[in-house]
């Protein structure tokens, strides 16, 4: 069964940083890109980052260029999201997905497995 279970998520200042994680279990990790998506209340969910098998091809939503960097480590089957410099409108739950595919994705019907989510919130 696949899993994929994220945490980091926490409370914090206007201008802190945060380092999420999404450990994978249950699949073949470094076959699979991987994004993170984020979901603020009454919003729909939305692309932040996305990352190919290898790590080398790397994609970002325009609103976390230059302050998020996604990354992985396929010998620990995890992925990261470090964010820096974060603002209010980042206050979200943040969910990692998993693609089976060498094309870095950046749309939700492309990711076949999802975790459960960690909450970020961002107070100014």
């Amino acid at each position: 069964q696949v899993q994929l279970v994220e945490s980091g998520g926490g409370l914090v200042q206007a201008g802190d940083s945060l380092r999420l994680s999404c450990a994978a279990s249950g699949l073949t990790f470094s076959t699979y890109a991987m994004g993170w998506f984020r979901q603020a209340a009454g919003k729909e969910r939305e692309f932040v980052a996305a990352i190919s098998r290898s790590g080398s091809v790397i994609r970002y939503a325009a609103s976390v260029k230059g302050r998020f960097t996604i990354s992985r480590d396929n010998a620990k089957n995890t992925v990261y999201l470090q964010m820096n410099s974060l603002k209010p409108e980042d206050t979200a739950v943040y969910y990692c997905a998993a693609d089976l595919s060498t094309v870095v994705y950046t749309t939700i019907p492309s990711y076949d497995y999802w975790g459960q989510g960690t909450r970020v919130t961002v107070s100014s």
